[in-house]
């Protein structure tokens, strides 16, 4: 039995949530989102309470259940504070700068890669070694974090390379003689 699935997901005040069949739209103060859900799962809405249940005991049943509780609570979650993921540089002359729609990379590359940011993401330099990726929904937001930290992945020997703050980067030895 999912646990997650279990719990309903609460809806402040503020935000408005509209289930029409298997839809589900959120407005609150920073935008709009909407989710197709599977047929799987049952959505209902009743006293600011949005809860899913499972339409059978199968186990796709059982698998959609808490996915499509945690898909309504990340929209929720969206409308009302946003998602964040902060990403820092290491490496000597490594830099990222905003110009207009862009972001700009220096990563020790023969060339600077320019990176177009997508609608509904905002992309911040408060320094030349650190970047904030922001937006109200949560898989975009990751999703740029982690096409931006491709470009130049941490490596093992220096560590040099676009990470996640906080991610750990396991070291490696480097030649004997």
């Amino acid at each position: 039995m999912s646990r997650t699935g279990a719990k309903a997901v609460t809806v402040p005040d503020g935000v408005n949530a509209a289930i029409n069949g298997q839809l589900v739209s959120v407005k609150g103060p920073k935008g709009e989102l909407s989710v197709v859900l599977v047929d799987d799962v049952e959505v209902q809405m009743s006293d600011g309470l949005i809860t899913v249940i499972p339409r059978g005991e199968s186990k796709r049943a059982r698998s959609m259940w808490g996915l499509s509780r945690t898909l309504v609570a990340n929209l929720v979650d969206g409308v009302t504070g946003g998602f964040e993921k902060s990403l820092e540089i290491i490496g000597v002359g490594y830099r990222a700068q905003v110009q207009g729609k862009n972001l700009q990379l220096q990563l020790g590359l023969s060339h600077d890669v320019v990176y177009p940011i997508p609608e509904g993401i905002d992309v911040k330099c408060p320094s030349q070694t650190s970047i904030i990726v922001s937006g109200i929904e949560k898989q975009k937001v990751g999703q740029v974090a982690a096409e931006i930290r491709q470009f130049r992945p941490p490596e093992p020997y220096k560590g040099k390379g676009i990470r996640y703050v906080g991610e750990y980067v396991f070291r490696k030895e480097g030649k004997k003689k």
